[in-house]
């Protein structure tokens, strides 16, 4: 399987770049944004709240602890990117997980 433009492996890890849309209405993973997955957050970008609800929300999609996942790029920045530590030997079920509604 080809993995989706926002994903990539880096050694052990699994690298997921993020387009952050805080302050949203509702929280949801909306889908691959050219080479980005779009992500919906309720929390402003202060205080690295909206950071913070991504990573919640992205361990609750893949199963893994929010100590698994840290924010490897694009601290202030809506464009992110998120590692998920000794994810690569799942890049393929990870995917398909993040694409599921």
């Amino acid at each position: 399987m080809t993995l989706p433009d926002y994903l990539l492996v880096r050694g052990n890890d699994l690298e997921i770049r993020v387009k952050a849309v805080p302050g949203a209405k509702r929280e949801e993973i909306a889908g691959a944004l050219g080479d980005r997955l779009k992500i919906r957050v309720a929390q402003p970008p202060e205080g690295g709240r909206a950071n913070e609800a991504i990573r919640a929300l992205l361990a609750a999609r893949l199963g893994f602890g929010v100590r698994d996942i840290e924010l490897a790029q694009g601290k202030s920045n809506p464009q992110k990117s998120f590692r998920v530590q000794g994810a690569a030997s799942r890049a393929a079920e990870l995917a398909a997980r993040l694409h599921q509604g």
